[in-house]
This record gives structure tokens, sequence and C-alpha cells, in this order.
């Protein structure tokens, strides 16, 4: 258990973090149009479609 609790857990940590550094910073290499948040047009608020299923 001690071996888990200094070695594995750390590593597994650091290699999470490390995960999503990449993931993050590969935003850096998209092209232009992609890096850009995805629009909200035609996107339907989740209260008016259940309003909409069951109103």
């Amino acid at each position: 258990m001690t071996f888990l609790r200094q070695n594995i857990a750390p590593l597994l940590i650091v290699m999470v973090f490390l995960f999503a550094l990449v993931a993050v910073s590969a935003r850096i290499f998209l092209p232009t149009d992609m890096s850009a948040p995805a629009p909200l047009t035609g996107v339907i608020y989740f209260p008016q479609a259940l309003l909409a299923l069951f109103g």
C-alpha cells in the first residue's frame, strides 16, 4: 500500500496534469477558425426542450 501511495499516485497525478497541459496547449496549433469557441446558434435551451416534449 505504501508503494502505491508514494510512487504510483504521484506519478498518476503528474501524468493527468501533463495530459491536460498538452490537450489545452494543442489549441495554439489549430487553425484560427477551429480554435474559436463553438457557435451557439441553433442550440435549444434545455428547459424549452422539456416544454416542447412534455408541454
